[in-house]
């Protein structure tokens, strides 16, 4: 398998890049928006075809690369159902999986952090990886507090999360320190937000955050609901 972390600065999201070494069929899960060319360069390089560009949910903090890869490659473009996108090729449900040669992705359907948020659980040779995107993050968790978000669907979701084996690499849709990978057994014992005792315990915590609305907020929900086109 072909793997890349990828990094856009201003919004500090993570992009991944998947690739089946045989088929040489590639997918990117979170791209972002004027980034294309980076995007492209890696596929040429590799010798790539990008068969899928996903969302992990309607992103408030960047516009989506959606629309415009699909554009330009003729990819699919994936969100999941309860996103409820027109513009996307086609939607995906909880327990679905994505196949690129031996490479397998299960969508896992994990709300709180939006009412449409999904994780990616990636098992192959190369080992177990979760791509989290904001649900859980490394010694974080995704706010729950504009967009139909909801603490208790959160907590809920992170214990879906924290079920998989503890060796399985936590890859999260952004980072603000620096921290690139992480693991669940990892998250279980040093995430400070999943040190709670009870779900109640949890949405009050999370109540408590008073965080400012990101800063492209207005411009990216819209444009996301139309696959980056603003």
């Amino acid at each position: 398998m072909i793997f890349r972390q990828l990094f856009e600065r201003e919004s500090s999201t993570y992009t991944y890049l998947l690739a089946d070494v045989d088929s040489k069929h590639a997918l990117l899960i979170d791209p972002v928006a004027g980034q294309e060319a980076q995007y492209l360069q890696l596929l040429q390089d590799f010798g790539l075809q990008l068969r899928y560009a996903i969302d992990t949910h309607v992103h408030a903090d960047h516009v989506t690369a959606l629309g415009k890869l699909r554009e330009l490659t003729g990819c699919e473009s994936l969100m999941g159902e309860q996103s409820e996108v027109a513009c996307v090729s086609r939607s995906f449900a909880d327990g679905d999986h994505l196949r690129l040669g031996d490479i397998v992705l299960q969508a896992l359907y994990t709300p709180g952090h939006t009412d449409d948020s999904y994780s990616f659980y990636c098992q192959s040779a190369n080992g177990q990886r979760l791509f989290s995107g904001d649900t859980l993050l490394i010694r974080g968790s995704g706010r729950t507090d504009f967009q139909n978000g909801d603490a208790a669907q959160q907590y809920q979701s992170l214990q879906k999360l924290l079920a998989l084996p503890e060796d399985t690499l936590v890859y999260p849709g952004h980072d603000y320190k620096g921290w690139q990978v992480s693991s669940i057994g990892e998250e279980k014992r040093f995430n400070p937000r999943l040190q709670v005792q009870s779900q109640a315990e949890y949405e009050l915590l999370m109540a408590g955050l008073n965080l400012p609305n990101p800063a492209q907020m207005d411009i990216a929900v819209p444009a996301n609901r139309q696959c980056g086109r603003l």
